[in-house]
């Protein structure tokens, strides 16, 4: 066939006797002038201006200007991409109907559409070079093609061309699009005037992008960017080569930040509160609130959501219409009629009959709608982290003005805030996420039923109600579901409570043996926890059963009625139209069931944030707003110190103290008063009307030392905080002299530390300088604690301070309240925790001498009267009211009877202080410190068999090793997970779900097969046979759900199992080298994901692996051609999913991380409120508190905008598997069942692509999980069985208690040093035993040595006769007792902490508390044996709890005692009871007392000295002082 522009059969085709605009093929050919001139302009420009420019333009974006009318540019384009795909159809169509090819049908169309295509890129080219005057060309082009297309509508005006004919209403639209594109181009000449003007307007692009730090530039591409998440590419691309860390993700814009939106959201909540004003009892509405500040981008949302919803049901109607077109073809193949070429034009009817047009017009609407509903998901998701920051900021600023009553009488309790900020919040966020399916689900409905009605009639009806019944069990499962998962919940805590309580007193329980009775207590719980599991378990596969049932059952139950109500058979058409309806229908039913129950969750939480939005405030002082000019002058003041301390060439603190006297005494002519602070008939109340302070009249001198005393409780650190303004002042007032009110510096009696380091805690927010911190850390000889430290104050203090102890904390405290430059400063009760060498040392260095010398004023609050003599000033209180005020002397004159009172207390506290001198506690304090920190080198060993295994053989850290290592799925701990369920389990989970696809499968194809006989040939047995599949079908659904959810169970308590017995019985070396905090995660989180995540996503995994192959399969056996155009698809997702799960896992690593220090920000500004506010440090708080909200949500933007770059790809891909799909079918297919049966499967890839990602990224991380755990599964367990027999060992070994030490070397594990070497010794029976030495000397190693909690590889010990090394190692434990150093109770009774076996009688236990000196204390508890202790026996003292461990190691009858440093913590008055019992009590047993003190082993029989390993001096005391030069004489004098 010959082609011509014209065609060869049309004689006409070339005559223009009637005018050459009059000729139709004239006018087409004139219609490809506007198209070739943009091109042949363009190329050039696109080519060489910009193919050198193409690679900065991702590096600058501070050039993206987006013109006026850049968004409805787009849409215009795309519109005119789309009318032009319609044209080139119809051309194509109508070409087919002629004789001879037609080339002037369709070839102007194809130029347009390339030339549409090109004049996009070409301006978006333009745009990010911010180059206008290139316009013109596209100008021009939009007028020549509306010319050429009007000439064209003119043209079939004149023929009478009709609306019913589609090439008429196409060329109309044409000419709207083109004259709307040249209107937006008119527009950007009006207001950029870049030509025709003279002065062309200067624009500066948007804030954020001038800031290169911001990285999330979805605002501020264009629409195709925006749609597709091109600009994601970059970032998901580099996460290969690098892991995306918080650079890389940058700043969050402007729009998007808390503080932002927190304005928006605060003067909605203004407005609702004004509009309540007048009404008491109504309270202003968070509701109306948020619909005000984030109404707009939900309702944009919502409209994303319709049209997508609509858009979803183009495929079952062009399922319908394509089935129906090829059944027709099929049988019409013969008889198509050729048209004449004057009569070209085609109805729309005929246009939508043909089916390759319908095939791609589906295509189309599923990449709209995908694109449609992803941009759906995207807005609401950013509104609700909009929301979520907008919220924390509130909640933050009212925290910061909660009155300090509310949170002291429990109104309040950190609990509730910490809900609040990690509960609350979240749930209206989620609420917000799923708040656009509310409006949408009902019209999705609504339409699936009409269109089901249409295909199918009555019998429709049937299915969709078989639907809604089943909707309310989904409700009701949910529910269960949540309530299952909260008594989880209980049962876990409980657990962790148990398992931390064992990782504390782990050493206790090895060396009482007694590790199996808590390990047994732990399973107790876990039991019950599993047991709640299975209810989680069961109504979870009960909701993934309804899930997969659910349109099973609706569809039989529609066919069957059909089938036998209807004379009409089941077409093909119907039936697959109606199956895609059926899933279309049953989405939002289920997404229905929980949308409500986040609803309710919603109302509920807005309702607290109302009850927290409108309780107390803090009463506003002048003061409190700080007048401007004061926070002006400390502004100045703050960055002259700061300015001024880079100057070196004067002695720092000379300087500082110059320049403080500049800025301080600046004379005042109105206040010659030196009063600073003044209260004048005050009552104070927390809260009540009860007044707690009443009738205070009191002045505090300025520059002086003021010292508050009286009993506890008498209202001392009250005065202090009325003074600070945080109580309610009833009436009075308290006057502050103008110039000491900036802030004040303040030590809380309770110590309160940031998560920071030590250096930010001291500090506070001050400039750095470095003299005045060091003369601080002297004053409250921080240094040595500070060398202690790993990185010295660089030292990050964990959570409020943890790892540090009570005095260490408070001298911080201390330090953070001297450093601060101001005029005032109060100290609250600062000596409480520290001993009297540190309190002296701190009212010498750090009160008289720092804060005096600069004059500061000084109120302290003290129970130590032995530094009145030092106040200025003294104010005496009692029960609420001041007794006295005035100088020492006046008080000495005036009140007798109360200065005798102080002189009586002050020689009790002299002979404390006698005592005290003996006992240290600071240098006990420093050892526990150096014990927690030191034992951390093997921390960072630990974290790194984390890693794959693989990674320790090459090291070599080049980027394809570590790049294949982040790439790959960790498929060996799968494995190790999957068979941790057992073997049956797993054969049974993958026999059971390929079983249900097969059937699931085998229900469509039979369907297929029925619908596509003829009507004879149908008969009740294609009924039956479909039912029975059905029928199977289910049942299946619900073995394999519930298989699943079995299997994950088995795994979850065997994996819990095997970690819980690795670790009770791994050597006491891994507990000194792992963080407790490490291990106790094991138990917590990962347990937890192992519990309840791991086994949906592998459901869900399977699940849509298993629909998306059987989908391709049947894809393929019904069009053998399809496997060809499926490889390139296959391979482009392959990358997809290979590049996404990198980045995701990094992400949502991120995510994590920056979770955590939000919470804790909030957590420690609501502990240490009061604190803050004195230091007038809000602002700054505040500043954090936004910082930390704004990296979160950038995490957690850019994790979404992940998953929407990788659905917006899987949709696509799954479009393009519809069209390869249905063309393939519809060329080369021969039974239109097949076809339907081939497109519907096509239709469900689409959705389920992207969860097979998802999901394998999902479990990736929660892999991760696994690996931790097994990494402890690996570890070495103690060695416990022993050469005899236990029943070889006599009942009552050892007998006598004779030990005999022979050659003893001793290590910690076999690749470290010796920590004894070669010690010998002979201890007689009942002897009693002093071993000495300094620190690191071997002495606590040696006393281990006898229970073999270390490695002894060289000698023996032997008692009564056996050789220890022989023995299993629970009999040698469970014979000998030992009191350690720290003393540690469990939470349970006390007849549990004493003998957890319950071996002994109440007579036993009741004698071993006599002994111990416990008896009456004990009694008078209720309950008496059986009262409670709390966790780590907090209720009872320190000395109490020592004492408890004595009476513990006297009820087991054990002839050996060995006391490691028992009376280290210890007051004397305890000491001495203790060593009485060990005299009296023990006096038949054999004692060994490893002493810190050696005042304390004198009278020892034998004293063993040791140093550095090796025994260097054994024999009594008294002969070993007679050596002038020996260790041991060395040892007594320095520590005399």
């Amino acid at each position: 066939m010959k082609v011509a522009f014209c065609g060869n059969d049309n004689t006409s085709a070339y005559d223009i006797s009637a005018g050459v605009l009059k000729n139709v093929c004239f006018v087409d050919a004139l219609n490809l002038v506007p198209h070739v001139f943009l091109l042949f302009i363009t190329f050039p420009i696109l080519f060489i201006g910009w193919g050198s420019q193409s690679s900065k333009v991702q590096i600058h974006h501070n050039t993206w200007l987006h013109f006026p009318g850049h968004n409805l540019r787009w849409i215009l384009t795309f519109t005119l991409l789309f009318v032009h795909v319609c044209e080139i159809a119809e051309g194509i169509v109508s070409d087919t109907q002629m004789k001879s090819r037609h080339l002037h049908l369709f070839l102007p169309a194809i130029m347009g559409f390339v030339a549409a295509t090109t004049a996009i890129v070409y301006y978006h080219n333009i745009e990010t070079s911010n180059f206008p005057k290139l316009l013109l060309a596209l100008f021009l082009y939009w007028i020549m093609a509306f010319v050429t297309k009007t000439i064209k509508l003119v043209r079939y005006c004149e023929d009478g061309v009709s609306f019913s004919q589609l090439r008429f209403c196409i060329t109309g639209i044409m000419v709207i699009l083109y004259g709307l594109l040249m209107a937006v181009e008119i527009n950007v000449v009006r207001v950029r005037r870049y030509v025709f003007f003279m002065n062309p307007q200067k624009v500066k692009p948007p804030e954020d992008l001038q800031d290169l730090g911001v990285r999330f530039l979805q605002p501020f591409v264009n629409l195709l960017s925006k749609a597709t998440y091109w600009w994601m590419n970059t970032l998901i691309i580099s996460a290969h080569k690098k892991p995306i860390d918080l650079k890389a993700i940058g700043k969050l814009p402007i729009a998007m930040r808390a503080l932002t939106n927190y304005v928006c959201l605060k003067e909605a909540y203004e407005e609702q509160k004004k509009k309540v004003a007048n009404q008491p009892n109504k309270i202003p509405s968070i509701w109306l609130a948020m619909y005000r500040a984030f109404g707009r981008p939900i309702l944009l949302s919502s409209t994303f959501r319709y049209l997508a919803d609509l858009l979803g049901f183009a495929g079952p109607l062009c399922i319908s219409g394509i089935v129906q077109g090829f059944q027709n073809t099929s049988q019409n193949d013969t008889n198509t009629i050729k048209k004449d070429p004057s009569d070209s034009y085609l109805s729309s009817q005929d246009f939508l009959r043909n089916v390759y047009v319908l095939a791609v017009l589906l295509f189309l609407a599923l990449i709209l709608q995908r694109t449609f509903l992803q941009a759906s998901y995207y807005v609401t998701i950013e509104t609700g982290i909009n929301l979520r920051g907008a919220l924390l900021a509130m909640i933050y600023n009212k925290i910061l003005r909660l009155s300090t009553s509310n949170l002291s009488m429990g109104e309040m309790t950190l609990g509730q805030i910490n809900n609040l900020v990690a509960i609350e919040t979240n749930q209206l966020m989620w609420f917000l996420f799923l708040c656009p399916n509310l409006w949408a689900m009902p019209v999705q409905i609504i339409m699936g039923v009409i269109l089901l009605y249409n295909l199918l009639g009555e019998s429709a009806l049937v299915g969709a109600a078989v639907i809604l019944l089943l909707a309310p069990i989904q409700y009701f499962i949910a529910t269960k579901l949540a309530e299952a998962q909260k008594s989880t919940l209980d049962y876990s805590t409980e657990r962790l409570k148990k398992t931390n309580e064992i990782l504390k007193g782990i050493k206790l329980l090895k060396l009482y043996a007694w590790e199996h009775i808590f390990c047994a207590s732990v399973e107790e719980t876990r039991t019950k926890e599993l047991i709640s599991l299975k209810t989680f378990a069961l109504y979870t596969s009960l909701s993934i059963f309804m899930n997969a049932a659910i349109p099973i059952a609706a569809v039989l139950a529609t066919f069957v009625t059909y089938e036998y109500s209807n004379d009409m058979t089941l077409q093909p058409a119907q039936a697959f139209a109606s199956l895609s309806l059926f899933h279309i229908l049953v989405t939002p039913l289920f997404l229905l069931s929980t949308v409500v129950r986040f609803a309710v969750k919603a109302i509920v939480s807005v309702q607290k944030l109302n009850e927290f939005l409108i309780s107390d405030e803090i009463g506003d002082d002048s003061w409190r707003n700080g007048e401007s000019s004061v926070t002006y002058e400390s502004c100045k003041k703050h960055t002259g110190l700061h300015t001024k301390a880079i100057n070196r060439k004067q002695p720092l603190r000379h300087q500082l103290d110059s320049y403080e006297q500049l800025s301080r005494r600046q004379p005042h002519p109105l206040e010659i008063d030196d009063v600073a602070i003044k209260v004048t008939n005050g009552y104070f109340s927390w809260g009540s009307s009860i007044a707690t302070l009443s009738n205070i009249n009191i002045r505090i001198p300025t520059g002086q030392m003021t010292m508050i005393v009286g009993q506890v409780g008498c209202g001392k650190s009250s005065l202090l905080l009325a003074i600070l303004g945080e109580m309610q002042t009833l009436e009075g007032k308290v006057h502050w002299n103008n110039r000491n009110r900036y802030s004040v510096a303040y030590a809380a009696q309770k110590p309160w530390l940031l998560n920071a380091t030590v250096e930010e805690n001291i500090i506070f927010g001050s400039p750095f300088n470095k003299q005045r911190y060091k003369a601080v850390t002297d004053a409250c000889s921080l240094q040595p604690d500070i060398d202690l430290l790993p990185f010295g104050d660089q030292t990050e203090i964990g959570e409020r301070g943890i790892n540090l102890s009570g005095g260490q904390r408070q001298r911080i405290c201390v330090a953070r309240a001297l450093y601060q430059n101001t005029n005032i400063v109060f100290l609250d009760d600062p000596f409480s925790a520290l001993d009297i060498h540190l309190s002296d040392h701190l009212m010498q260095e750090g009160i008289l001498k720092f804060l005096q010398e600069d004059k500061r004023t000084l109120i302290l609050v003290t129970h130590k009267l032995q530094y009145l003599p030092h106040a200025d000033w003294i104010i005496a209180m009692k029960d609420g009211y001041v007794l006295r005020e005035g100088t020492l002397k006046d008080i000495q004159t005036k009140d007798i009877e109360l200065y005798e009172h102080w002189k009586t207390l002050m020689n009790r506290q002299d002979q404390e202080l006698e005592k005290d001198m003996e006992t240290d506690q600071t240098t006990l304090e420093r050892k526990t410190l150096r014990r927690a920190m030191y034992p951390r080198e093997s921390k960072a060993q630990l974290e790194d068999e984390d890693e794959e295994e693989e990674e320790e053989e090459d090291d070599d850290d080049n980027m394809s090793t570590v790049m294949r290592l982040r790439t790959k799925m960790p498929w060996k701990t799968c494995w190790r997970y999957l068979t941790s369920g057992g073997f049956f389990l797993l054969f049974l989970m993958i026999f059971s779900k390929l079983l249900k696809h097969s059937v699931i499968v085998a229900i469509d194809y039979w369907l297929a097969r029925w619908t596509s006989m003829d009507n004879e040939n149908k008969t009740s047995y294609h009924v039956a046979v479909f039912s029975i599949l059905c029928g199977a079908g289910i049942v299946l659904c619900l073995i394999t759900s519930l298989t699943v959810e079995w299997m994950g169970l088995t795994a979850a308590k065997n994996v819990h199992h095997n970690l819980l017995n690795k670790i009770i019985l791994g050597p006491i070396r891994f507990f000194d080298t792992t963080p407790l905090g490490l291990i106790l995660n094991r138990f917590s989180a990962d347990t937890n994901i192992i519990d309840q995540h791991i086994p949906p996503t592998v459901e869900s995994l399977t699940r849509s692996t298993l629909l998306c192959l059987s989908a391709i399969g049947m894809i393929s056996y019904a069009t053998p051609w399809f496997l060809v155009a499926l490889v390139p698809l296959g391979v482009a997702f392959y990358f997809i999913q290979k590049y996404f799960r990198v980045a995701s896992k990094d992400l949502q690593e991120l995510d994590d991380s920056t979770q955590l220090p939000l919470l804790c920000h909030f957590s420690e500004t609501a502990e240490g409120l009061t604190t803050i506010r004195a230091f007038r440090q809000e602002a700054r708080f505040k500043q954090r508190m936004l910082e930390l909200t704004d990296t979160n949500n950038i995490a957690y933007l850019f994790l979404s905008a992940a998953n929407r770059w990788l659905e917006v790809r899987t949709d696509y891909l799954g479009a393009c598997i519809v069209l390869t799909a249905a063309v393939t079918s519809i060329t080369h297919g021969s039974d239109s069942g097949l076809l339907g049966l081939g497109l519907l499967y096509a239709l469900t890839i689409t959705n389920y692509l992207n969860w097979v990602v998802r999901n394998l990224a999902d479990l990736e991380v929660q892999m991760g999980a696994v690996k931790k755990v097994n990494s402890f599964l690996n570890m070495e367990s103690e060695n416990y069985e022993g050469n005899m027999d236990p029943s070889q060992v006599p009942e009552d070994w050892p007998q006598e208690g004779e030990i005999k030490i022979e050659n003893l070397c001793v290590r910690y594990e076999n690749n470290l040093k010796p920590v004894l070497k070669h010690v010998k010794a002979y201890i007689k029976p009942g002897q009693k035993v002093g071993i000495c030495g300094r620190t690191g000397s071997g002495k606590s190693s040696l006393s281990l040595a006898f229970f073999r909690m270390v490695d002894i590889f060289d000698g023996k010990i032997v008692i009564d006769g056996i050789d220890i090394c022989k023995l299993p190692l629970h009999t040698l434990r469970s014979r000998l007792s030992i009191i350690l150093q720290d003393p540690i109770l469990f939470s349970g009774s006390i007849r549990f902490n004493l003998d957890p076996e319950c071996k002994c009688t109440d007579d036993r236990l009741w004698e071993a508390l006599e002994i111990a000196q416990l008896k009456n204390m004990v009694k008078s508890l209720p309950g008496g044996l059986d009262a409670v202790v709390t966790e780590g026996g907090e209720n009872f003292s320190v000395g109490q709890r020592q004492l408890f461990c004595l009476a513990r190691a006297f009820v087991r009858k054990s002839s050996i005692l060995i006391m490691d440093e028992a009376t280290a913590s210890i007051d004397m008055a305890t000491e001495n009871i203790l060593q009485k019992v060990v005299m009296t009590a023990f006096v038949d047993r054999t004692v060994v007392t490893i002493a810190h003190r050696v005042s304390q082993i004198l009278d020892a029989d034998i004293v063993l000295v040791l140093s550095e390993g090796f025994l260097v001096e054994c024999d009594s005391a008294s002969n070993l002082l007679l050596k002038e030069d020996g260790l041991f004489t060395t040892l007594v004098k320095t520590n005399k």
